[in-house]
């Protein structure tokens, strides 16, 4: 688990780094003010990755829970960004509904966190 956890914090670091890409692009290339919402999610994204990724370090019983909420994460937010940024720059999407499909993932991610942090606060708190 351990290597998975090291692998999302990378990941991590690469969609924030993305993240500020795509906001200087919104900025300087006409018709990219899609690249916004890219940078936003990237950005919120990558810190939350962190944070779940540290919780699914401790040694509990629900770490699985904030991996599989990491991993969702990390998941919706690359491919929801790849596709609108596809389309804004190439005119081309990624897949068909491949950026409905990277939010719908990313919501099951915040779900999972939730579900999470309700586990934990149930067992430390019967």
């Amino acid at each position: 688990m351990r290597k998975m956890l090291d692998a999302l914090n990378a990941w991590a670091g690469l969609l924030g780094a993305c993240g500020v890409a795509a906001a200087a692009a919104a900025v300087h290339l006409a018709g990219a003010e899609n690249l916004r919402s890219v940078a936003l999610i990237l950005l919120v994204h990558a810190a939350a990755l962190l944070a779940l990724t540290t919780r699914a370090r401790e040694a509990t019983p629900g770490a699985r829970l904030w991996l599989a909420a990491a991993l969702a994460i990390a998941l919706g937010a690359a491919l929801f960004s790849a596709d609108v940024m596809l389309l804004t720059l190439r005119g081309a999407r990624l897949f068909p509904m491949a950026a409905p499909t990277g939010g719908t993932i990313l919501i099951l991610g915040w779900l999972i966190a939730c579900a999470a942090g309700l586990a934990d606060l149930f067992r430390r708190y019967p």
